[in-house]
């Protein structure tokens, strides 16, 4: 077992392999289920909350962690940080936030509000479609950021692609400031999602 978890590719296939297993008994053990529109929806909502989480879990270690703990990390271990663990870490972060959106949008399309929900239930009596709309609209103002405003400006700040020593800070500040509004938006998005699930 220790072998498993010190690799971490063997460590999400079994965890893949574990997800199988549930999934099957879950099928068997009960009357099972017709792999029809709501296992679709139900696999889609399930793949929206996993880069869900691995796209505002991201979001909040950048924020709570990795940019208020660099003014205490010595110089001459920042490059630790600025060539290895934050170019690793913005992949994960942007292809999360763009699956998230994706299977966002199935899933509203297969369980037919996605129009009313993109309209913030206007017109069709607001509750559920406008508590959903809300949560969509904020997510894909955040993952415009993300893709537009974050990711272009940590390029340059990190030395990915060529700017000037005066750029760099800037495109550095943008990027900080932009992902702190993506952290502010994240509260009011979370609750959204979750009143329209629960409170409708």
């Amino acid at each position: 077992m220790v072998a498993i978890l010190q690799s971490l590719s063997k460590t999400v296939h079994l965890s893949l392999v574990l997800a199988i297993l549930l999934f099957i008994g879950l099928y068997f053990g009960g009357d099972g289920f017709a792999f029809d529109q709501y296992f679709f929806s139900w696999l889609f909502r399930y793949l929206h909350v996993l880069a869900g989480i691995m796209w505002i879990g991201l979001l909040w270690y950048l924020n709570f962690v990795q940019i208020p703990s660099m003014p205490n990390i010595p110089d001459e271990h920042k490059p630790a940080i600025s060539k290895v663990i934050a170019p690793k870490v913005l992949f994960w972060f942007r292809w999360a936030a763009f699956a998230t959106i994706l299977t966002g949008l199935v899933v509203g399309y297969l369980n037919g509000y996605l129009h009313e929900s993109m309209t913030l239930g206007i017109g069709s009596g607001g509750g559920k479609n406008t508590a959903i709309g809300i949560g969509m609209w904020l997510g894909i103002i955040m993952a415009y950021n993300v893709w537009f405003i974050i990711w272009p400006n940590q390029k340059k700040a990190l030395g990915i692609i060529e700017a000037s020593a005066e750029e760099k800070p800037i495109a550095a500040k943008k990027a900080m400031l932009t992902s702190r509004i993506n952290t502010l938006l994240s509260f009011p998005m979370l609750l959204t999602m979750v009143a329209a699930q629960n409170l409708y």
